[in-house]
């Protein structure tokens, strides 16, 4: 008996050498691209998988398989943990091995990175101020044009769509781009290699936060083990990873260390990367005094709230002059993508629609939100889990509803609070973040374009329309056995 157990504990090994040998294909056609050409300066084809430089579906089909292996694989080993890892040293050591062999996955589904090492240049080397200077501002000065030839880190900002835009993040992303640039010599294989290195450890640091919290092995692997992460986190390089980061930091020393300013200014500091992160502020301050009566809570929420904006204030004071500092909220929702909002814009030729229903949800949106917050100040019993469930179902409706410019790595904002969800939310995170990959394939088929946003779009409906049917599929199968067993 005791052999047969350790038969079935060696078969289930076989899944995570599986996983293993999935991602290092995943791999090769990026290191492919790097025994050629030698260098990243001239991978300026985002949304190209390096397979094969002439056939774009073959690319993709490649894509599609790897990418469903790992799915496949992913799934089992949730199944089958507790056999597979006997701790959480186990799993952040295996996570941190498949982190790695990701590290040398081109950034193929964005360019985002090039802009952000060339941002963090300019403020790092040439000591302009990115929120009122573009990187194209600076170099197409004839006194500057020389730079491009020895810095391959600007010359690389200088290529990128967003290369005319000031920086549209907050001051501690910059901040970030502007030191890790700043320690890369201009050499761009090296700042994407130190950048990947960066996201990795904080991807693995965030599954050890996730493990301090919960104490269950499930949130760690369902996080830190899934695929999307693995290809938007650290393959495609995108500062959402950083600002889960300070979240769970935010969410850490509040709920184990009860250090409430401590879990504010992590919370300042995710908020300083991306705006959304603010909408988690008053449920933190109000569960943290749920003691307290009605009107003690209110003052605490100002109290509070004044220091999270002084807190704020202080890392924008590394950069602001005036008022403009702020553009970048305002650029990123003037953009269309990927998101109903493409669909409404091709095939309803109607006046301002889009506007129109954008404004609907944002009032909409903010008046919910308001008498949510309202309501809570007077609520007598406050328990976190139901709480954090009404956050998770605003930062939904953020997500999908309001943003014009949606983009699948948006989807890693979930993931910070997914462990107080009900199972059927969780599914839906972890479904959503999985089909996005797969929809992406779009891009990897026909190319960058905004027109490509409303097959990507159907795909995602569709997948999600598919994983619904399923699930009903298998829970029928299940109550079918069931009751074939009982008789």
């Amino acid at each position: 008996m005791k052999e047969k157990i350790q038969t079935i504990i060696v078969k289930k090994k076989m899944l995570l050498i599986v996983f293993i040998i999935a991602s290092i294909m995943f791999a090769i056609p990026s290191l492919r691209y790097m025994l050629q050409n030698g260098t990243v300066l001239h991978f300026n084809e985002y949304f190209k998988f390096c397979l094969n430089d002439d056939d774009r579906v073959e690319q993709a089909i490649f894509y599609i398989a790897i990418l469903a292996l790992l799915t496949i694989v992913y799934v089992f080993i949730i199944k089958n943990r507790e056999k597979l890892f006997k701790n959480i040293k186990e799993i952040c050591i295996y996570i941190a091995i498949i982190s790695l062999i990701f590290v040398m996955v081109l950034p193929f589904l964005s360019s985002d990175i090039f802009y952000y090492l060339g941002v963090g240049r300019l403020d790092s080397k040439y000591g302009q101020n990115p929120y009122y200077v573009t990187i194209k501002d600076f170099v197409e000065n004839e006194d500057n044009m020389q730079y491009l030839e020895q810095d391959t880190v600007l010359a690389k900002g200088y290529e990128n769509d967003w290369g005319n835009t000031t920086v549209v993040y907050g001051p501690v992303w910059t901040l970030i781009c502007k030191i890790i640039s700043g320690i890369t010599f201009g050499n761009i294989d090296v700042a994407l290699f130190v950048f990947k290195l960066f996201n990795m450890l904080i991807h693995v640091l965030n599954c050890y936060v996730i493990y301090k919290l919960t104490g269950k092995k499930i949130f760690v692997l369902l996080y830190g083990l899934n695929p999307y992460m693995f290809i938007e986190g650290i393959a495609n390089v995108h500062n959402d990873i950083c600002v889960v980061a300070f979240i769970l930091a935010s969410l850490y020393f509040l709920l184990k260390k009860k250090k409430l300013i401590i879990s504010i200014v992590f919370l300042a500091l995710a908020t300083a990367i991306k705006y959304f992160a603010i909408l988690l502020l008053p449920f933190i301050i109000i569960y943290y005094f749920r003691d307290k009566k009605p009107w003690e809570r209110l003052k605490k929420c100002i109290l509070y709230g004044i220091a999270f904006l002084f807190i704020m204030a202080i890392l924008y004071i590394l950069y602001i002059q005036d008022i403009q500092v702020l553009n970048g909220i305002f650029t990123q929702q003037e953009k269309f993508a990927k998101n109903f909002y493409i669909i409404l814009m091709e095939y309803f030729d109607i006046p301002n629609l889009v506007s129109s229903v954008n404004q609907v949800f944002l009032i909409s949106f903010v008046i919910t939100y308001f008498f949510t917050c309202l309501t809570l100040l007077y609520k007598k019993e406050i328990k976190f889990r139901e709480e954090i469930r009404k956050t998770e179902y605003f930062l939904i409706a953020f997500l999908f509803l309001l943003i014009t410019n949606f983009q699948p790595w948006y989807i890693m904002w979930l993931f910070p609070l997914m462990m107080w969800q009900k199972k059927e939310t969780l599914q839906l995170v972890i479904q959503v973040s999985l089909i996005s990959q797969f929809a992406n394939t779009v891009f990897l088929i026909n190319g960058e374009g905004w027109r490509n946003g409303t097959p990507f779009t159907f795909l995602m409906l569709l997948g999600m329309w598919t994983c619904l049917i399923l699930e009903k599929f298998l829970k029928n199968m299940s109550i079918k056995q069931k009751k074939n067993i009982a008789r």
